[in-house]
């Protein structure tokens, strides 16, 4: 942590050195979204601009009764990784509620990254069956790494498939399975890796242009999809295969220029979902949880992420 003055700077680096579990991210998710639900956090609808080149930047806004405004923008740039740098990149502003001073500045990309997972994971815990063995990933970048690392906390794992373009990241993740005492799989299709398996996280670059590839109807009868790719790489015409499909926040999906999925095939959000709004025994599997990322997940992580920093300076 960089302090100047009263402000604090934390890197990816002094953020993901301050311990925090993924698990930990979900409670903080989960808190929030209860705070929401009455009336304790305001959240604006995530905005998005494709300008071009394959980039898609975004921006998410965040004030909670607890004291704190945030403030988001990040930008996938796909061309970054043949300049040596992160396909993701951005900044985040925490501020001062009461007064609109600003507290902290964060870099973005952890914080994007384990909140993703944290989302999924508040899904999963109660979609997913609890006796999860077997995670199939399509797209094998820094989603697959958070998502490994988040499900491996909940559920008992024992094994990996992947599928994806990228060698050299398909290598690491399966030898980051390897260090957690997973057995990891490459599949030659994308149809090996998703079938029997129990999860299933795609996470393939935001790029529209990408034929879908990948189709509901091959997934068991019990599975847990984590869609943090905008449903691009699915098929539309299987996801009427999911018993459910849980979004991250319905406004903002009513209200997005590129809707991931017919409205109708919406069964709720994670507001119903974690508020008890909603019977349980009306979420049919195999379920989905498909999310574009929202103010709120961006919200928790970064309050707690904050309060984490400022409590060991202390």
């Amino acid at each position: 942590m960089t302090p100047k003055k009263d402000l604090a700077y934390l890197t990816d680096e002094d953020l993901g050195a301050l311990g925090i579990k993924t698990s930990e991210i979900a409670n903080a998710i989960e808190a929030a979204l209860v705070a929401k639900a009455e009336g304790r956090l305001h959240t604006s609808p995530k905005t998005a601009i494709l300008p071009g080149d394959g980039r898609y930047a975004m921006s998410t806004l965040a004030v909670g009764d607890d004291g704190y405004i945030v403030v988001k923008q990040v930008t996938v740039c796909p061309e970054n990784p043949a300049r040596n740098l992160p396909t993701i990149n951005g900044a985040i502003m925490v501020l001062d509620a009461e007064t609109g001073l600003l507290i902290a500045v964060l870099d973005a990309n952890w914080i994007t990254a384990v909140r993703t997972a944290g989302l999924s994971l508040v899904a999963a815990r109660r979609l997913a069956e609890p006796d999860a063995e077997t995670v199939a990933f399509v797209g094998t970048g820094v989603q697959a790494h958070s998502h490994l690392k988040a499900f491996s906390e909940q559920f008992p794992l024992k094994r990996i498939r992947t599928f994806g373009r990228g060698k050299a990241n398909i290598d690491r993740l399966c030898q980051y399975a390897r260090s957690l005492g997973l057995e990891a799989e490459k599949c030659s299709s994308a149809e090996e890796a998703l079938r029997e398996a129990d999860l299933v996280v795609t996470s393939i670059t935001l790029d529209y242009s990408i034929e879908p590839f990948l189709d509901a109807r091959w997934l068991g009868p019990t599975s847990f999809a984590a869609i943090t790719d905008a449903c691009i790489p699915w098929k539309p015409d299987s996801m009427s295969a999911f018993g459910t499909v849980i979004v991250d926040d319905r406004k903002q999906e009513a209200e997005s220029s590129k809707p991931m999925l017919p409205y109708d095939q919406i069964s709720g959000d994670l507001t119903e979902l974690i508020s008890g709004e909603t019977d349980m025994d009306r979420y049919a599997k195999p379920a989905a949880f498909a999310f574009r990322g929202i103010a709120l997940g961006d919200y928790a992580a970064a309050v707690l992420a904050v309060r984490r920093a400022l409590d060991i300076g202390d």
